[in-house]
């Protein structure tokens, strides 16, 4: 057991580039990315916008996502398989050692929160179909979801996301049809919308809605560093592409549009709504079917949180300790919050540390799109790591400035507040761009 312990801590690689020998195949490798594109929540956010601005432009807000997450993933996707370094080694490169802690920080926190709430909707399921007690439900979901991450990536996580697939996406047409049998078929689903009307440009804060999200594209820099040089192409432009995002963010989302129109749910939609009326719609097989669709996202939030975790620790206080120990003290994390009355104060820390992601990923892209031809490679990486200052004060200073200014207009911007995710990124990549090249100019032979 210690040898196989020892083992998998190797493959993890949470202070050095993947080397290209550790490398995972197509085919394993988009069977544990693709864990990532079952979740009540796509299904529940975009039927909540389509509530709030109109079917279309919800429809219209998936489109534009699909295109634009499609973009930057190919871009991120390609860099990290390049380099093989994680979203931690490369922030040490734009932030610096000081910088790449906080980064590494909000991102292994932005997966706990999110591991809290889809953990939450299992828990909830089993308290109402079993008639377990919450806290007991929450211990289960917890206890086997740290289990499952004891095995990493190469050798666990992509053999039971890629048997749990095809039976997500059964179960997922099992609820269209049986609620069209149940309550039969309307139109009425594409006329969703709030009293009055939609607004013309409701489209506009449905695409800015889902950029409240991007810490997807994180997620991408961290699996991608486990892809082969020569599936680059594959992998840029399928398994992290566009049809990644058609079928997590549209597939999914036309379905939760359409049942949140023909399924009755008390409260309103949310995800305990909908997983109820699933529940009561479906019986055992609706309880089998969120427990799939939970348990496949939250194996990407536990090792993601696990390892950034780790990576945190080794940056910033310089401890080593086994990544399942990481894994254990998430898991405890986690069913404090799930227990903790503290929904609302997660969703506004998301809502803040969303502006912080937007910023470090168009950061990522600057740097990425104006670095010379072999910046991205193995051994430019390993090298670039080697003289990392602690504090990249371009980086560190057009992240902060655009962070800033995306958390004024969330905050006090009124109408303005839509405009803060994409002045963020704005902010961002043109503060970088100069305070790069202002350092260059100052410093022939920086690094930065």
């Amino acid at each position: 057991m210690a040898g196989n312990m020892e083992a998998t801590e190797n493959l993890e690689f949470s202070d050095r580039p993947v080397p290209h020998d550790q490398r995972m195949g197509r085919l394993p490798l988009t069977m544990a990315w693709w864990s990532v594109c079952s979740a009540m929540f796509y299904l529940v956010v975009a039927a909540s916008l389509a509530l709030a601005y109109g079917s279309r432009n919800a429809i219209i807000g998936l489109l534009l996502s699909v295109i634009a997450y499609g973009a930057v993933n190919a871009v991120l996707s390609r860099h990290s398989i390049r380099s093989g370094l994680s979203v931690s080694l490369f922030s040490r490169i734009l932030l610096g050692r000081a910088g790449a802690a906080v980064a590494t920080l909000i991102f292994f926190a932005t997966a706990i929160y999110y591991a809290v709430f889809e953990g939450s909707v299992i828990a909830l399921a089993l308290q109402e179909y079993a008639g377990l007690s919450y806290p007991i439900a929450a211990a289960i979901v917890v206890v086997y979801s740290v289990a499952l991450i004891f095995g990493s990536i190469q050798n666990w996580l992509d053999k039971f996301n890629g048997v749990l697939l095809p039976f997500y996406l059964i179960g997922l047409f099992a609820a269209i049809g049986l609620a069209v049998a149940e309550y039969g078929y309307s139109g009425a689903w594409l006329e969703l919308g709030p009293e009055g009307g939609p607004t013309a440009t409701g489209w506009w804060d449905c695409f800015v809605a889902y950029m409240g999200i991007w810490v997807l594209m994180m997620y991408t820099y961290d699996y991608a560093r486990f892809g082969r040089v020569e599936d680059i192409s594959y992998h840029s432009r399928f398994n992290f592409g566009a049809p990644f995002y058609a079928v997590a963010f549209l597939l999914n989302g036309l379905a939760g549009i359409f049942l949140a129109a023909s399924l009755p749910t008390e409260g309103g939609v949310t995800e305990v709504s909908v997983v109820f009326a699933l529940i009561k719609l479906m019986g055992l097989a609706g309880l089998i079917f969120v427990w799939i669709s939970q348990t496949r996202i939250n194996t990407a939030n536990y090792y993601l949180a696990a390892v950034n975790m780790e990576s945190f620790a080794e940056t910033a206080f310089r401890l080593r300790l086994p990544r399942f120990l990481w894994a254990c003290v998430v898991g405890v994390v986690v069913y404090l919050l799930m227990l903790a009355d503290v929904f609302a104060y997660i969703l506004q820390a998301l809502a803040w540390q969303g502006i912080f992601v937007v910023a470090w990923v168009s950061l990522a892209l600057t740097h990425i799109l104006t670095e010379s031809s072999n910046g991205s490679s193995y051994d430019e990486a390993c090298s670039s790591l080697s003289r990392t200052p602690n504090v990249n004060s371009a980086g560190m200073g057009a992240w902060f400035l655009a962070a800033g200014t995306g958390l004024v207009l969330h905050v006090f911007g009124g109408s303005l507040a839509s405009f803060s995710a994409p002045a963020t990124f704005i902010v961002a990549a043109f503060a970088y761009h100069v305070l790069r090249a202002r350092m260059r100019v100052n410093s022939p032979v920086s690094n930065t």
